[in-house]
Order: structure tokens, then sequence, then C-alpha cells
């Protein structure tokens, strides 16, 4: 009788899990397809990442804060170890703030990481999408991915609200009560949407719990699924990449994703974690301990929001106190038409890639990102809204401002009022000049090469200065922007004599992208016959 033996050898147990995992999954065919993937390398790119970073560090810390926080509103008397509380009544919230501060291991080092990496957070998302603004990266295919952008910026400023809120200290409260004020300004459904969030008059008793589930679950959920989304497109539509030699719609020039990216990302999570918790381990934000428990017949004195709120605060601060009556009701506009007000500008940011495309007609994909001087009118709208948002963080911070400089709050006051009016005008056209300017420059870079420093004596006698012309890699990339046409309204009267009615909207949108594109808002690029006229030396020296 005879045996058969199996001669042939197993693979590894962890090559057999990889095959069960693959042939159930398709693990290999997705990473073969996305792992080599490229991705263009800029120095910009990198605040979209410390944004994602900053994200997952909050992540991590709130969940660790989580072990110990106590959200509830039951009031205690604290017996703990800070000696200057003892013996005061506060509630159970505030009562375990104090204790992850003192008495957890690493706890204070841990609430301050955690505080800090979420305005580190926004302030990323913030200069995230100016870069996108004025790259003009949101256009399509990506006009969902700023919208995603956008909502998660807007859910990370309400997270911070119910965040910082949580504690239930003496400034935290005074915020909260600013926001429980605002909210009763809202005609009809104000005082509804104020009894569900606090569960009864302010302050209620399920203030605390309500805004931990939305701060802990709801809020992050959606933004986890949004960061999510946000990274499938820019796998989706490849990333976008700077005008340059070999580079066009059709491709991407850069690394793989790895190992060399993934290596790179993986380096810079860590540097942006330290410098996160270098920052938390010297620089206090948010001591609780100073300001004692929220009491509703207390306010402190310099109560000021985290940045991202300022500009909030600053229009509801600096509108004059205008009330009306109306069959019986008080209308408090001048909390209201802030609130109006935030949220139009809100919704003129959302809403900007489609407009921009409205009025310029163009409908096409654009992986090649602009230069902001070569696109001066969506350069100088950027830059007049970032004026506006900070004369308005200066007017929520006024009083701030009369204290540390020795000033009048109401000449701050009307100094903001009326310097929002007339800032961000001044800043559009300022920055439109500077454009301006810019491109002029190029094209003389183009034309004439760059400076030396040499001075060089005619035979005439004329000095001059003798210019190095540019590589042609530079050349291409001053000079690979288009230069599109402003949209015309066309012939109101056909071949026939019959007149065509124009309506008010084609008119507008006619105006408005002679405003983007017409000759005062964009310097002729030089053509190549002027590049070989220049260059072959006649006319010149």
């Amino acid at each position: 009788m005879s045996t058969a033996t199996d001669t042939k050898k197993k693979a590894p147990a962890g090559e057999r899990v990889a095959d069960w995992a693959d042939g159930r999954l398709g693990i290999y065919s997705l990473a073969k397809a996305n792992l080599r993937k490229i991705f263009p390398d800029h120095w910009s790119f990198m605040l979209g990442e410390i944004a994602l970073y900053s994200f997952v560090i909050i992540i991590l810390t709130g969940v660790y804060l989580t072990l110990f926080f106590h959200p509830s509103m039951n009031e205690i008397e604290y017996h703990g170890s800070y000696v200057p509380m003892q013996g005061i009544r506060m509630t159970e919230a505030y009562a375990s703030t104090l204790h992850i501060s003192f008495d957890v291991r690493g706890g204070l080092l841990i609430r301050q990481i955690h505080h800090w990496a979420a305005l580190i957070f926004l302030a990323a998302m913030f200069v995230h999408m100016m870069r996108v603004f004025f790259t003009g990266a949101f256009r399509k295919p990506r006009e969902i991915n700023w919208l995603f952008g956008f909502l998660l910026f807007v859910l990370g400023m309400f997270t911070g609200f119910t965040g910082y809120s949580l504690p239930d200290d003496l400034l935290s409260g005074t915020g909260v009560r600013f926001t429980q004020g605002a909210i009763l300004s809202t005609p009809i459904v104000g005082t509804y949407i104020s009894m569900f969030l606090f569960g009864g008059e302010f302050p209620g008793h399920d203030m605390v719990a309500r805004f931990y589930s939305i701060h802990i679950l709801l809020l992050p959920g959606i933004m986890l699924g949004l960061v999510v989304a946000h990274l499938i497109l820019v796998f989706y539509h490849k990333h976008t990449q700077f005008a340059g030699p070999g580079r066009n719609n059709n491709n991407v020039v850069g690394m793989p994703l790895l190992p060399v990216y993934m290596a790179k990302a993986g380096g810079f999570f860590f540097l942006v974690f330290g410098v996160i918790a270098f920052i938390a381990a010297t620089f206090t934000i948010n001591p609780v301990w100073a300001l004692g428990p929220y009491r509703p017949d207390q306010v402190s004195t310099g109560a000021q929001p985290d940045w991202y709120m300022g500009f909030a605060e600053g229009l509801i601060r600096v509108m004059p106190g205008w009330e009306i009556n109306l069959w019986g009701h008080t209308l408090v506009l001048g909390v209201f038409i802030p609130l109006v007000l935030f949220g139009v500008v809100l919704a003129a940011i959302a809403v900007y890639p489609f407009i921009e495309s409205w009025i310029t007609g163009d409908k096409r994909e654009h992986h090649i990102l602009d230069r902001p001087r070569n696109a001066p009118t969506r350069t100088a709208l950027g830059v007049a809204w970032v004026t506006g948002y900070v004369i308005m963080l200066i007017g929520g911070g006024n009083d701030i401002v009369a204290t540390h400089f020795n000033l009048s709050i109401n000449a701050i006051t009307w100094f903001v009022r009326i310097t929002y009016f007339v800032g961000p005008v001044l800043a559009f056209l300022i920055t439109k000049r500077i454009c301006l300017g810019l491109q002029r420059r190029d094209r003389e870079k183009v034309l004439h090469g760059r400076e030396t420093g040499i001075i060089k004596r005619l035979p005439h006698g004329e000095f001059v200065e003798v210019h190095e012309p540019l590589p042609q890699s530079a050349l291409y990339t001053l000079t690979a922007h288009e230069q599109p046409r402003p949209a015309k309204i066309g012939p109101t009267v056909d071949e026939n004599g019959v007149e065509r009615k124009v309506s008010r909207l084609q008119k507008l949108r006619a105006k408005l992208s002679l405003g983007y594109y017409g000759d005062e808002n964009q310097i002729p690029k030089p053509t190549p016959e002027e590049y070989r006229e220049i260059t072959s030396g006649h006319g010149h020296h």
C-alpha cells in the first residue's frame, strides 16, 4: 500500500491570509491601481495635510477625554485637589474638567492638545480654502469638493463652539448666553429652537448633555464622512498642479503615493503632532480654573470667542441696537440682521464656484492651477473678503483692543463700522493694481530677461543694465496661462432687422464677465513675434 505525499510547499500564513482577504475584498487590484498614484509636489499642498492631521489629533485626544468627562449639570460641592475651588458648588461637568486638569495623568496636556489642534485645524482649513480659491482649484470638476470643504469648515466652527462650552465655566457660559440671545432674535422659531437646545429656560438642565452628544457624536460623524468623501474625490479627480513644462490637463507630474509620498506624509504627521504638543505644553489655553463655574448672574470681563467665531460676534457688536415692534412682537434687528448677513456671506462662499462659472461661461475641466496674479478680479475679491473678516474680528474684540491700547471702545466701534464698508473696497482696488503690476513685470521678464545687476556702457556713452535671457522652462511657466475674452451679448438686431430681446440677467452677466476678462483686467501676454523681435536685437539694446 502506497501513500501519496503532497510535495507542494505551503505559502506562509501571512500570505495565505492576504490571499483570503484579496479573494473577498479585491485588495491587490485596489492597491495596484491607487498606491502608485502620482501626487504633485508644492509647499502649498501641505496646508490641506495640516488640516487633516489636526483633525486626526482631535479625534485621538477627544476619545481620551471622553473617558473622564461627565456631561451632567447636576450640582455638587467640590472637594477635589484644586484647593481654591474647594467647597464651591458647581456642575459635575465643571468638576470633571478640573479633575481631568489636575488629577488625571496627562489630562491637562491632552486637554490643551485637543484645544490647540481644534484651533489649528480651522486655521489650516481657512488658509487651505484660500489657496484653493486664489488658484482656481474649485473649478470644474471640483465644485462638489469645494462644497465638502466649506461644510467641513462650518461644521468645525460649531463643533468647536460646542466643545469649549462643555466645561461649563464662566467664560464658556457667557458665550453660550450670547448665542442664546442670538437664537432668540430669530423671528417665530427662535424661542422654539432655544427651548429645544437648552431643554427649558436658559441655562436649563440638559444643555451640557445635549452639547456633548452633538460634539462627540453628531458633528464629528458628519465631518468624518465629509473628510472621507473629500479624499475620495481628490483621488478620483487627480490632484491639481501648477503650470510648468510637461504639465497639462491630462497628466500629473510628481511623486508616487507609495513609497515616496506616504513616507513624507507620515513624517509630516508626526511633525504636526510634535508642534501642536509643544505649543500645548508651553502655552496655556482655556484655564477654566481661573474663572470658576458658570453662574447666570455673572459675566466674565474680556470674554472672547475663539478666532473663527470672532467675525459673527463682531457683526453683532458693531451693529446699532435697533428694535421694532410688529403686531405686539419685538424684533431685535440689532442681532437678527448681523445673523442674516453672516449667513449670506457663508452662502456666497459656498456657491462662488457656480457663480464664477456662470459669469465666465467656462464649462471646461481644469486641472492646471492659476497663478493669483493672472486672475486679478478673483484675487482681489478674496483679499477684500479677508480684509472684511479681519475688520470684524477687531470689532468682535473691541473691548480687548480698547483696554490694551487705551482707546475709546466707542471710537473702535465706529472705526469698524466705517472701515467695514471702505476697507474691502480699498483692498479690492489695491490688490487688483498689484496683480496687474505683477503681470507687467512677468511680461517684461519674458521679453527682456532677468536683471543681472551688471552695468554696461555702450559705445555712444549710454549706460544700460545687462539682462540675462530666461530659460525655456521659466518662459513656459510665465506664459502658460490662458487669457479668455469677456462674454458678449452680441448684436441686438438680427439679419432681418428684428430686434432681439436681451434680458437683464444677460446684461448683468456681460458686465460681470467684462470685469473678469476685460482689457483693464489683464495684461496681454507676449506673442512669439514680439519675443523673436526683441531677442533678435531689432530696436533693442
